[in-house]
């Protein structure tokens, strides 16, 4: 029988703890929530690599790879009597015709859903839009629109990691008469969206919305959420935006919002709706509930959100004063099939009382569905 000295024994233990622990965090990378780096352009080139405002060098800009015109702005007026707003900081860049940022993101879990937040807003002309792109997947995203009067425009995107490394671009595809014309960026983040289950008493997943994509801390109007053809995997898991137009996520921090942490606001009136596939039993009924509102973002007059389930609706309306006020709604359906879609929309469109560039609308927060029993 072999004897080891306590000391002996004692270290042998602490570095197998040190080792196990070691291939554990190399096998399993951490969850990602947060900015890239330098995700909001904050560090920025030197000046002998900046001719006026464009960047000079195809890696000049900190950890980011650039392609074609890309400047370097600093928010508020600019030369010609334009104004670009940088809400979230000092500093973002400007795609000009076929220009790109691209960066290389580790350690991703292969499989793995990943939302990118980013703020983006035209300068320009109205036809702008902006390509994402990452590793074989792609989307142009139009934001010619709007919805924000003071450029705090944020999207979201998602994708599936094909690989732990991936290479997220950002391009401009349009072609202005003005080569330098083009949208701003001014700050890119990533999150890991988990997968989801069910919670006891629900048979709807993600009812409260308490799962979405990553939200800035310092500056937020919501996240503009895009249609189902835009983007293939939802970074509001669960729900499917099946409209023309995108909805809006709204955080707690930064809006008034029912329940938890998260709720959608409809800001593309008719042209934006919210669903959800559930697994039911034919002829068996179910009841529906939820909650909607006002986000006390200083959106009033009528407002109404409509809910689908099986062969029945219901429409729900309130008159808004933009303050803050929630009322319940609920809806008694029978399945017709062993899978029911649960779908949101709201009729009409709306902008805030003092501000009618700032397109807003109706809450919609802590949708359940429960068996009725017999």
């Amino acid at each position: 029988m072999a004897y080891y000295h306590p000391t002996t024994l004692s270290n042998f233990l602490l570095l197998t703890f040190i080792l196990s622990t070691s291939l554990a965090s190399a096998v399993v990378p951490p969850i990602l929530d947060g900015l890239l780096e330098n995700g909001n352009f904050e560090e920025g080139p030197k000046k002998s690599h900046l001719n006026k405002t464009v960047i000079i060098g195809k890696h000049s800009l900190p950890k980011w790879e650039i392609s074609g015109i890309v400047e370097y702005i600093s928010g508020g007026p600019q030369p010609g009597g334009f104004y670009f707003p940088v809400p979230r900081g000092v500093h973002a860049v400007r795609l000009g015709n076929e220009a790109s940022v691209s960066q290389y993101v580790k350690n991703l879990k292969p499989g793995s859903i990943y939302s990118l937040t980013f703020g983006a807003t035209r300068t320009c002309a109205q036809d702008e839009a902006i390509r994402v792109s990452v590793h074989g997947m792609s989307s142009d995203l139009p934001i010619q629109t709007l919805y924000s009067s003071d450029g705090g425009d944020t999207y979201a995107w998602s994708f599936r990691a094909a690989s732990s490394v991936v290479k997220v671009t950002f391009h401009n595809p349009g072609m202005q008469e003005d080569p330098t014309c083009g949208p701003l960026l001014d700050a890119i983040a990533i999150k890991e969206m988990l997968p989801l289950k069910l919670t006891k008493g629900n048979l709807l997943k993600n009812g409260g919305f308490e799962a979405g994509p990553h939200v800035f801390k310092n500056f937020s109007t919501g996240i503009l959420i895009l249609p189902k053809r835009q983007d293939l995997y939802s970074p509001v898991p669960g729900w499917i935006i099946e409209s023309l137009k995108p909805v809006k996520y709204i955080d707690s921090k930064h809006f008034n919002v029912p329940l938890g942490l998260a709720a959608i606001e409809f800001v593309g009136g008719r042209e934006t709706a919210i669903a959800q596939i559930i697994s039911t039993e034919i002829n068996k009924w179910y009841n529906l509930t939820f909650t909607i509102g006002d986000a006390k973002n200083g959106c009033s007059g009528t407002m109404a959100v409509e809910a689908f389930a099986g062969r029945n609706s219901v429409k729900v309306e309130f008159t808004s004063h933009g303050k803050g006020w929630f009322k319940n709604g609920s809806l008694k359906f029978q399945a017709v099939s062993e899978r029911t879609r649960i779908t949101f929309y709201s009729p009409f469109y709306h902008t805030r009382l003092h501000d009618f560039s700032h397109i807003c609308g109706p809450v919609l927060d802590n949708v359940k569905v429960v068996p009725v029993a017999n």
